[in-house]
């Protein structure tokens, strides 16, 4: 089961984040919401298995995810 990890407002910071946890170990997902498929507009889901979320969450900050 997967669960959203952070919403992103861009293509560019969604695929930048994805590449940071993908680099971390991490799986994860890309899923575009609010917008129609394959436009650089919208917002992104990023998603992690669960057993993961509490890991993956505490690398959002020190790489400037967060806040």
């Amino acid at each position: 089961m997967w669960k959203v990890l952070y919403i992103a407002p861009t293509q560019d910071r969604a695929y930048k984040l994805k590449e940071l946890l993908d680099k971390n170990g991490f799986l994860c997902q890309l899923k575009q919401v609010g917008m129609r498929h394959n436009s650089k507009l919208g917002t992104f889901e990023i998603c992690v298995p669960v057993s993961e979320t509490e890991e993956a969450y505490e690398v959002l900050p020190e790489n400037g995810f967060l806040g």
